[in-house]
């Protein structure tokens, strides 16, 4: 399926552009955030130069064979140089211009739209859903390898988790060795959810840790996983009312 780029007006002067896969007949969207500063500076022919081995970023594609319409985000056209979305992910400008993506996914395609975050990117992902309750907020979220701890900004645990009203699907690896996403956290986020009416941990074990603990390479970006995370994902998506 080939992808676009497109760009959407959102406040002022500004552009919100992302990549867009839609396969034939899609059950579902998501809008997937990338983990580290969100700057994938995508240029006008499609092409990613930041971020290129994302779990989320390197995985698109496999999200769209699953019948999944798929829009990667980058950061919006007045946050492109360093430090693109550091220090902006919660932000009521962030979730503003991510609130015309879920718009323009909704009226493309009339299905669920949910948002799709791995490290940094569950910041993004947790916060505009806590944000957008009362409306034009996601069908769902994904939290894939969550921030639960973080010396420099709010941790995904301590938002308010609990005024959700929609499914939150916990994935972790159980050997993810990022300081600030170790297994042994999971229970605070678990418990911060208890009281929504559908959410889940998943957990996987094994694949290939290369490198940097925090980075893509490791079990922190589901290294040799790919298949089954994504698989799983989309499966729990699609099976929600």
């Amino acid at each position: 399926v080939a992808q676009k780029v497109v760009d959407v007006p959102t406040r002022p002067g500004v552009t919100q552009r992302f990549l867009y896969i839609a396969p034939p007949a899609p059950k579902a969207a998501v809008i997937l955030f990338a983990g580290g500063d969100g700057g994938l500076q995508i240029g006008d022919n499609g092409n990613i130069e930041g971020l290129k081995g994302n779990f989320l970023v390197r995985t698109r594609q496999r999200f769209a064979d699953q019948g999944l319409a798929v829009a990667v985000v980058d950061a919006p056209s007045d946050r492109q140089r360093h430090p693109f979305l550091s220090g902006y992910r919660q932000t009521a400008e962030h979730a503003a211009d991510v609130k015309v993506v879920i718009a323009w996914l909704r009226e493309q395609l009339k299905v669920p739209v949910w948002l799709v975050g791995t490290s940094r990117g569950t910041q993004s992902a947790a916060y505009i859903a806590t944000q957008l309750v009362s409306g034009g907020g996601p069908d769902g979220i994904v939290l894939t390898s969550t921030m639960l701890t973080d010396p420099r900004s709010r941790p995904v645990p301590n938002m308010p988790l609990e005024t959700l009203k929609i499914p939150v699907l916990v994935v972790h690896h159980e050997e993810d060795g990022c300081r600030h996403c170790l297994y042994s956290d999971i229970p605070r986020l678990m418990e911060k959810l208890a009281g929504l009416p559908r959410k889940q941990l998943v957990t996987f074990k094994g694949g290939i840790n290369v490198g940097d603990p925090c980075e893509a390479r490791a079990y922190h970006g589901f290294n040799g996983l790919e298949t089954e995370v994504v698989g799983t994902i989309a499966a729990w998506i699609t099976a929600q009312p």
